[in-house]
């Protein structure tokens, strides 16, 4: 008993000075944060939301969250998992840098525990009970099929990322530590990305925080043809803070920030007031978009597994991320094989510890951080000048930089293939990307970047690079001299137009018309007519811009013949 009269002040005295080292300043506290609670309106809300401007998005601010939240225990809530949230955990995972090393920790598996063994709810609701976290780990049977779905169904998928936190975890948890928020919102990149610093959403969102491009923008992430910062751990994880603090300055509810992170304060706005006005999660969970609804309760279910893992029998794979990396700023522009060949590090290592490098290129317009493992750091510095003078001509040709403002189509540096022979192929009346690709046998996707070709836009005359086996050179060099029949002969195709009898395509007014459906454009339409390119139906249509395609447009392909 006089343990417990001790104890307890002590306790509270611990409390209380914990909260005195992250209590905002009076300059730092926005409005909305000095209101009490139950004073906070929608209007309020709103109002927030149009105030975080650009230079508060900068700003670092202390936030008043220091609050140990009991488990809300919703029994009236039930929902089926989202069927593309399961489809991109497998995709996301099976990724480039999942592959075999030693683990970094031992752990013991006991053979005895069946993983079908049914686990009561109550048993789940005293081990979230038992993860120190200021976020509410709320329970109820949504929640619960997401945990069965990490734990049971998608074992593999949890223990590559439970591998890959081994790497990733320490850099997040040390910048939520810096900036003061709760260490649990680590677990979002699991939700976001698989812990994928190279996943790109259907969406365009990028990196381990799915940022999008304007967003990123906005936090100021560097975005450009060589570089992404998105897709950068450390600075996306920082402008990924500052955004969590600027949400949490609006809603003070870190449900409602989480599931702004992933639709948007203006899609919580609109849940918010649907409801009726409710700020709880779960009172507002049917208001909030489908694809939403879930990605509290899987961050939930993340916590929850990473923390026991062991009790499910969940164990890290082993990944080839070094353990120790140092960083090394680079002012100089290199290549990634510059440096792989003089100090001998792998190419795929120096691509997995820097992602955010598109084209394996650092730029020289201002300095980048290169990220290497340790126990290369003493020979890149003492082999500095020999890297980047390494074959400097080769990859970073001066002619190539030199462009010719009238010429739209400048060719930019590119690496010739090995064994091949260049040759140039000039544009005809009828010619496509596709056709000429089929006919000189190589990729499409190639013949675009060796000739820089955005959209599969080609001109009449236009000189195209391609590159061919060296013993055949001569062969294809006659293609300029070849009809659209003897080029198409050389597949083994006729060049008599086929007209393809679907709904679409209509005569009348002596034209073949073509009906544009959803995913269609100018190229994917020319391929349904042979002998007619992209440029062709432009012109004929008198259409200047290719984007302007819209479904159900009727577009004249050619004369009836």
């Amino acid at each position: 008993m006089n343990k417990k009269k001790y104890i307890l002040p002590l306790l509270f005295l611990g409390t209380s000075l914990a909260c005195s080292t992250i209590q905002p300043t009076s300059s730092d506290v926005s409005s909305t944060a000095d209101l009490p609670k139950e004073t906070i309106t929608l209007s309020t809300i709103d109002s927030s939301l149009q105030e975080i401007s650009t230079e508060s998005l900068i700003s670092k601010d202390s936030l008043a969250f220091l609050k140990v939240n009991p488990v809300d225990i919703r029994w009236d809530l039930e929902d089926t998992i989202n069927t593309t949230f399961s489809t991109n955990l497998d995709s996301l995972v099976y990724t480039w840098y999942v592959k075999n090393t030693t683990k970094t920790r031992t752990y013991h598996s006991d053979s005895t525990l069946l993983q079908t063994e049914y686990i009561p709810d109550s048993v789940y609701i005293k081990r979230l009970e038992g993860i120190p976290s200021l976020i509410d780990l709320s329970y109820n049977k949504i929640v619960r099929n997401y945990i069965e779905l990490y734990s049971k169904r998608r074992r593999n998928q949890v223990e590559m990322m439970m591998g890959l936190s081994e790497y990733y975890f320490p850099i997040i948890e040390e910048i939520l530590d810096r900036e003061g928020l709760p260490h649990e919102l680590k677990y979002l990149p699991i939700i976001e990305s698989a812990l994928n610093p190279m996943a790109l959403s259907r969406a365009g969102a990028s990196g381990l925080w799915q940022f999008m491009y304007a967003t990123g923008r906005m936090y100021n992430l560097d975005i450009n043809t060589f570089v992404d910062e998105r897709r950068d751990p450390v600075k996306a994880s920082y402008a990924a803070v500052k955004y969590l603090k600027d949400m949490y300055k609006v809603y003070g509810n870190w449900h409602l920030v989480i599931a702004a992170y992933n639709c948007g304060p203006g899609n919580v706005n609109k849940a918010i007031r649907r409801s009726g006005g409710k700020k709880n999660y779960w009172d507002i969970y049917y208001y909030l978009p489908k694809e939403t609804r879930g990605y509290v309760p899987a961050f939930i279910a993340a916590a929850y597994t990473f923390n026991y893992h062991e009790e499910h029998q969940l164990f890290p794979k082993p990944t080839n991320l070094p353990a120790a990396c140092d960083t090394l700023l680079i002012s100089e522009q290199v290549h990634f094989d510059q440096i792989s060949k003089v100090i001998n590090i792998p190419k795929e290592q120096l691509r997995e510890l820097n992602p955010q490098y598109r084209s394996d290129i650092i730029p020289a317009n201002k300095s980048y951080a290169l990220k290497i493992p340790i126990e290369y750091v003493a020979q890149f510095i003492d082999k500095e000048d020999s890297i980047f003078a390494y074959k400097k001509d080769y990859y970073f040709s001066i002619k190539d930089k030199v462009v010719n403002p009238r010429d739209r189509y400048q060719k930019f540096a590119h690496v010739t293939p090995k064994g091949k022979a260049k040759i140039y192929y000039k544009v005809k009346s009828g010619d496509a990307i596709g056709l000429i690709a089929s006919w000189f046998h190589v990729r499409t996707s190639d013949l675009r970047y060796w000739n820089n070709i955005r959209r599969n836009l080609i001109k009449l005359g236009q000189k195209l690079v391609i590159y061919v086996p060296k013993d055949k050179e001569s062969y294809y060099e006659n293609f300029n001299s070849m009809s659209y029949s003897q080029k198409q002969a050389s597949l083994g195709k006729t060049s008599t137009p086929v007209i393809a009898s679907t709904n679409s395509n209509t005569v009348s007014n002596n034209y073949v018309y073509y009906t544009v459906k959803r995913g269609d454009n100018f190229w994917t339409i020319a391929k349904k007519f042979p002998g007619i390119s992209n440029a062709d139906i432009m012109r004929i249509n008198n259409i200047k811009d290719d984007g302007s395609l819209k479904v159900g447009q009727k577009l004249k392909i050619k004369p009836i013949s």
